[in-house]
């Protein structure tokens, strides 16, 4: 059975990317990180996502990105709320990339994947990035990730070596969020087990998802273009 690295925040995309490469046959390797987001919880929707369909090992790597800063999600400001309106808006206007963008998050994260990888002697790297419905973030765009690519072919002993050629899977990068959704679910997926928000809020003693941030907007919209009730209570 071929090994796989699979980024695994929790969230939709990832959780349905890791339901993917099951299904596709490889052994996969999970891997989320503990960076000081503000959306930890994320955290435990990742570890129900790796048990549910029983991952070979689920790896947790933790560092602190509050010490840099620069994003909404690992600094004091507050989160941008968005509605249909305003985001049709945005779209329309191609305003800046929002302030919950993390400095090189990806790169930070595929660099550890790379590594992982290695060490496993797994050819591929798995990741949820999207390019339709998503924030604008630049790491998650495909230029982006086939140029990662090559440089991780460039930078590893195994691939210089001749002994291992690293390819970046994105299954999901040209589908909608209903779609993602519509795929996630004939898969078997459990979307009461994921983790959207970026902005958790504490109603009766429990975190729910606000419903008002970025990620909960394409969500919603998902589900709903999905023909599908959303199994997460908000906020």
């Amino acid at each position: 059975m071929v090994k796989a690295v699979i980024l695994l925040s929790g969230g939709i995309d990832s959780s349905t990317t890791l339901a993917f490469a099951k299904r596709e046959g490889y052994e996969c390797y999970a891997l989320s990180f503990d960076y000081g987001q503000r959306h930890r919880i994320e955290l435990e929707a990742s570890q129900k996502i790796a048990q549910l369909l029983g991952v070979k090992r689920h790896l947790i790597i933790r560092f602190d990105m509050r010490e840099i800063g620069g994003s909404a999600l690992t600094g004091d400001f507050e989160v941008p709320t968005v509605t249909f309106a305003t985001k049709k808006e945005r779209l329309q206007s191609q305003i800046e990339i929002p302030v919950t963008y993390v400095p090189a998050r990806n790169t930070i994260f595929l660099s550890f994947a790379l590594a992982w990888a290695e060490v496993l002697e797994a050819p591929y790297i798995f990741i949820g990035a999207n390019a339709i419905d998503y924030s604008g973030y630049p790491d998650c765009r495909p230029e982006y990730l086939w140029a990662f690519e090559d440089m991780a072919n460039l930078a590893t002993k195994a691939s210089v070596e001749g002994r291992l050629r690293f390819e970046i899977k994105a299954p999901l990068l040209y589908m909608t969020k209903a779609e993602i959704i519509r795929l996630g679910t004939s898969l078997g997926l459990d979307y009461s087990l994921t983790w959207s928000c970026y902005n958790p809020q504490e109603k009766a003693g429990k975190l729910l998802p606000c419903g008002r941030c970025d990620s909960c907007y394409f969500r919603i919209k998902g589900f709903k273009q999905a023909g599908m009730e959303d199994p997460l209570h908000y906020a």
